[in-house]
C-alpha cells in the first residue's frame, strides 16, 4: 500500500495542524472524508480543486454545482492523479480546533464527513438502459408540469435581510374583505367552452383561433405517457437499478447518520429559541368535516344542546323539528353523551372503507351528521361554522401549527360553488393559520344511479363551469370570487380498492361516458388536472392565483394510480404503496414529488404501523412529511398533528433534526403565499440545499439539506452520465458496423497493377450504392489499396 505525508490545515483561523501520514487505500474501497475548506468537498468538489484551488466551496452564496465532472469518471473510478489527490488529502476531523469565536454553523457545513465511492467500474448495458427509461420519464412528467402555471412560482418575494433573525417582522395576514366593500375587476372579453370533457378558453379580442386557445395537453397524448410509463415500471433492468439505488441511498443515510448526527446536534444548539414545538408544522392532509377531536366535538353538542335547544334544525314530513325534539326522538339528553356514545373512533376497519366512512355519523345516526357537521343543510351550516371557528382560534393560539382543510365539492348540481362559498364569506370562516383545499369524491356511479347527471362530461361541467364564470366576471360572482381567493390546491377522494376497468383503447371519453360503472383514476386523474391547467392558463393571464392539483393516491388499489400522478400531480396523499414499486419510488425521488403520508390512519385501514413505509423513504430521501388524514376518528389529543409526530418518533426513534426536516417539508409542500414561507422556511426557500434554508427559522441544521442537496445531485449526474454513455456506445457500435461493411457482391473489380478512378467507377455503375460519405471513403480506401497492389 502506498504511503504519504499530508499537512492538514484548518480553514477556522486554527494553527495548522500535526502533519498526518495516510495511507491511499486500494481501489474499489469506500473511503469516508471529512471536508474542510482546502480539504476534498466531495468528488464534485474535488473535480473543482483541480482547477481552482481557492474557489469557494459548493453550498455557498456564490457558486453553483458543475456536475461536468462525471464526465471525467470520477465517480466511475477514475484512478487520475486528480482522483489520487482526493484520496490523499484527508485529515482528521476529530482534530479539528474549534475557538470560542467560530461560526458553528458554517464550521460544521464545511467539514461534516462524506461518504465517498471509488473505483473503477463500467456503466453496465442494462443501467444504461434504464437510466435512458428513467429519463424519459422525468422528461414526461416536467412536460405535464409546464402546462399547468403556478403564479407562485413566478413571485420572488423579497424582505429586508437582518442579521439577527429576531428583528425580521412577521408578514401580516389581511383578512379578505367583505364582497359588498371592494370592487371586482370588469367582465373581461375571455369566453370558453367545453369540448370533450375538457374546458377551453381564449379571447375574444384575440380571436376564436386554435393557436390563442388556452388548451389541456389531450388525453390521447396522456394515455400514450401512462402507457409508456407503466412500461418503463414493469421493466426488469430499470426494477434492478432503482431497487440497487434506493438501498444505496438508505446505506449512505445511515452512514451520515453515524459520522454527524452530533455534529447535526450542535448545529441545533447554536441556534436560540428555535425546537420543535415552535417550528412551523402544516397539516398538509386533513378533512374538514373530521379536523376536531371527539372530545371538542362532544363538548360542543352538549353546549349546544343545553343553551340553544329551540333551535329549528330539520323538517320532515313538512314538520320542523327542534334540536331538542331531535334529540328526543333519540331518547338521549346531553348527560347522556360520551365519547363512548358518539361512538365515532375509527376501530375493526381494516380493509373496510365502507366501515369508516359511517363513523362519521355521531351515534350512528346520519340526521345528526346533518345538523353538526354539514354546511349544506336546514340551517345552513350554522353549527359547523361555529364548530370550525373553535377549531381555528385553536390552532391561532398555538401559532405553529396550521392545517389545510379540505371541504367537498361533489358535481352532482352547479349551484354547490355558490352555496359553499356564501357558508364561508358569510361565515368570515379566515384565518391567518388555515387555507381551503377542495375535494372531488369520485361518485359519477353515485349520481348517474340517482338520475343526477347523465354523463361523465356532465359531471365535470358542473364542478368547473363556475370557476371559468367566476375568473371571467368576477363582479357577477362575489362571494365565490372572494371564497377562491383562499383556495390552493384540488384533491380527488375515494375508496381506491374497489375494482376498476383498465383497458385504455376500449374506454369511452368524458362525453361519452354514460355507462353506469364509475371511470377509473387514471380517467380521473387527466380530466382533473386537464380543466385545472385551463383554468391557471386563465387566471394567471388575468393576474389571478392558480391551484395545484393534490389528490389522495397510493393508499389501496392498482400501482397505476400513483403512476397517472407521477405525472400530472404536484403532490399527493398516501403514497404508501410506493413500496412495492421501485421504479416509481425513485421516481418519486428523482422528482422530489411531496408525499403526506398519515401512518395512523393507514394503520386502521391498509398498512400497520409497524409496516408502514414512512421511515425507509425518509431515509432514502423522498419528499415525505406527516398529517392527520381525520382527527375526529384517529386521535384522542387536542394537538392531532403533533400527536402523530409523537408517536412518529417513538416507534421509529426519529430524533429531533428529523422531526424539523420533516415539519419543513409540510411547509414547502402546502399552498401558503410565499410571503410566509419566506418568514417561515427562509429568503430563498425554494431554492434547494442549505441556500434555500435558514437554521434560525427552521432548526433544520444545514448539514442535513446539504446532505439531501449532494446525493439528490449525484443520482441525477449518474443517470445523465450512464446515459450518455449508453448514447457514446450507440454511436461507436454504429460507426463500428459501417466499418465493418464488405462491399456488395455485384463489384468485379479488374484485374490489373494499375487501376485508375475511371475504372473503378465504370465497375461500379451497376452498383446500387447510396450516396453517404461513409461509402465514398469506403470507395476511396479500395481505389487506394488495389493502386498500391
Amino acid at each position: 500500500m502506498q504511503s504519504t505525508t499530508v499537512v492538514r490545515k484548518s480553514s477556522l483561523g486554527s494553527p495548522p495542524l500535526a502533519p498526518l501520514k495516510t495511507d491511499v487505500p486500494p481501489k474499489g474501497t469506500l473511503r469516508l472524508s471529512p471536508r474542510g475548506r482546502k480539504s476534498p468537498l466531495s468528488p464534485l468538489a474535488a473535480h473543482l480543486r483541480r482547477s481552482k484551488p481557492d474557489e469557494p466551496i459548493i453550498g455557498s452564496d456564490n457558486v453553483s454545482p458543475d456536475l461536468s465532472f462525471f464526465d471525467q469518471g470520477v465517480i466511475q473510478g477514475s484512478t487520475g492523479s486528480g482522483y489520487s489527490r482526493l484520496n490523499q488529502n484527508r485529515h482528521n476531523f476529530s482534530n479539528l480546533e474549534l475557538g470560542p469565536g467560530t461560526n458553528l454553523r458554517a464550521a460544521a457545513n464545511q467539514h461534516f464527513r462524506r461518504c465517498i465511492i471509488t473505483g473503477l467500474r463500467k456503466v453496465q448495458p442494462e443501467e444504461s438502459e434504464a437510466c435512458i427509461l428513467l429519463t424519459e420519464a422525468l422528461k414526461a412528467r416536467r412536460k405535464y408540469m409546464s402546462d399547468n402555471p403556478n403564479v407562485d412560482d413566478d413571485i420572488k418575494y423579497t424582505v429586508t435581510k437582518a442579521k439577527d433573525f429576531r428583528n425580521t417582522i412577521e408578514p401580516d395576514y389581511i383578512q379578505p374583505s367583505c364582497p359588498n366593500e371592494r370592487k371586482f375587476p370588469e367582465k373581461s372579453k375571455h369566453k370558453f367552452e367545453m369540448v370533450k370533457g375538457v374546458f377551453q378558453a381564449w379571447n375574444e379580442v384575440e380571436g376564436k383561433g386554435q393557436s390563442k386557445r388556452f388548451k389541456a395537453i389531450p388525453v390521447e397524448v396522456y394515455f400514450e405517457d401512462l402507457i409508456e410509463l407503466m412500461e418503463i415500471i414493469s421493466h426488469g433492468p430499470c426494477k434492478t437499478f432503482c431497487y440497487n439505488r434506493l438501498r444505496v441511498l438508505e446505506a449512505r443515510f445511515q452512514l451520515h447518520l453515524l459520522l454527524n448526527d452530533h455534529l447535526e446536534l450542535l448545529q441545533q444548539k447554536d441556534v436560540s429559541h428555535r425546537d420543535f414545538y415552535n417550528v412551523r408544522k402544516i397539516d398538509n392532509h386533513v378533512h374538514h368535516s373530521a379536523c376536531m377531536n371527539q372530545k371538542h366535538l362532544l363538548r360542543f353538542i352538549k353546549s349546544t344542546v343545553k343553551k340553544h335547544p329551540c333551535d329549528i334544525v330539520s323538517k320532515k314530513d313538512g314538520k320542523e323539528r327542534t334540536l331538542a325534539q331531535l334529540f328526543d326522538d333519540l331518547k338521549l339528553t346531553p348527560y347522556d353523551l360520551s365519547i363512548d356514545t358518539l361512538n365515532m373512533r375509527a376501530e375493526k376497519t381494516f380493509h373496510r372503507f365502507d366501515k369508516f366512512n359511517t363513523k362519521y355519523n355521531p351515534i350512528g345516526q346520519p340526521l345528526l351528521r346533518e345538523v353538526f357537521l354539514k354546511q349544506n343543510n336546514y340551517i345552513k351550516g350554522r353549527y359547523l361554522a361555529r364548530l370550525t371557528r373553535q377549531v381555528f382560534d385553536d390552532l391561532e393560539n398555538n401559532k405553529y401549527q396550521f392545517a389545510e382543510y379540505r371541504i367537498s365539492i361533489y358535481g352532482r348540481k352547479k349551484d354547490e360553488w355558490q352555496t359553499l362559498a356564501a357558508w364561508v364569506v358569510d361565515n368570515k370562516l379566515w384565518s391567518k393559520n388555515v387555507c381551503w383545499m377542495i375535494q372531488v369524491p369520485r361518485l359519477y356511479k353515485l349520481w348517474k344511479k340517482l338520475g343526477k347527471v347523465s354523463t361523465f362530461e356532465e359531471m365535470l361541467d358542473n364542478i368547473f363551469r363556475p370557476l371559468f364564470q367566476a375568473t371571467v366576471n368576477p363582479g357577477a360572482y362575489p362571494k365565490l370570487s372572494v371564497f377562491l381567493e383562499q383556495v390552493v390546491a384540488f384533491d380527488s377522494v375515494d375508496d381506491e380498492s374497489q375494482r376498476e376497468r383498465g383497458y385504455y383503447d376500449e374506454m369511452p371519453l368524458a362525453h361519452e361516458w354514460s355507462n353506469p360503472e364509475n371511470p377509473p383514476y387514471s380517467m380521473w386523474s387527466y380530466y382533473m388536472y386537464a380543466n385545472i391547467s385551463v383554468l391557471n392558463k386563465l387566471r394567471k393571464s388575468k393576474e389571478m392565483n392558480t391551484f395545484t392539483y393534490r389528490p389522495h393516491a397510493g393508499e389501496a388499489g392498482d400501482i397505476e394510480h400513483l403512476a397517472a400522478t407521477f405525472l400530472v400531480a404536484n403532490s399527493i396523499n398516501h403514497g404508501i404503496l410506493l413500496y412495492h414499486s421501485p421504479v416509481l419510488q425513485y421516481l418519486y425521488y428523482l422528482a422530489q414529488i411531496g408525499l403526506s403520508i398519515s401512518p395512523l390512519s393507514n394503520n386502521l385501514l391498509f398498512c400497520k404501523y409497524e409496516d408502514n413505509p414512512f421511515p425507509r423513504f425518509f431515509r432514502r430521501g423522498l419528499n415525505v412529511t406527516l398529517s392527520t388524514d381525520d382527527p375526529l376518528m384517529i386521535h384522542v389529543t387536542k394537538e392531532p398533528l403533533v400527536e402523530e409526530y409523537s408517536v412518529a418518533a417513538q416507534v421509529w426513534k426519529l430524533t429531533s433534526t428529523d422531526l424539523c426536516e420533516i415539519a419543513r417539508n409540510s411547509v414547502l409542500q402546502s399552498g401558503f403565499h410565499p410571503k410566509f414561507k419566506t418568514y417561515w422556511v427562509g429568503e430563498r426557500y425554494w431554492v434547494p440545499g442549505t441556500l434555500g434554508n435558514d437554521v434560525a427559522r427552521t432548526n433544520v441544521p444545514d448539514i442535513r439539506l446539504q446532505y439531501r442537496y449532494e446525493l439528490l445531485n449525484e443520482e441525477k449526474a449518474y443517470i445523465e452520465f450512464a446515459k450518455k454513455s449508453a448514447e457514446k456506445q450507440l454511436g461507436l457500435e454504429q460507426d463500428k458496423t459501417v466499418h465493418l461493411q464488405v462491399l456488395p457482391p455485384k463489384i468485379q473489380l479488374p484485374a490489373a497493377k494499375q487501376v485508375s478512378t475511371e475504372t473503378c467507377k465504370k465497375s461500379l455503375e451497376s452498383v446500387d450504392v447510396d450516396q453517404t460519405l461513409e461509402t465514398s471513403q469506403k470507395l476511396e480506401e479500395k481505389r487506394v489499396e488495389l493502386n498500391g497492389k
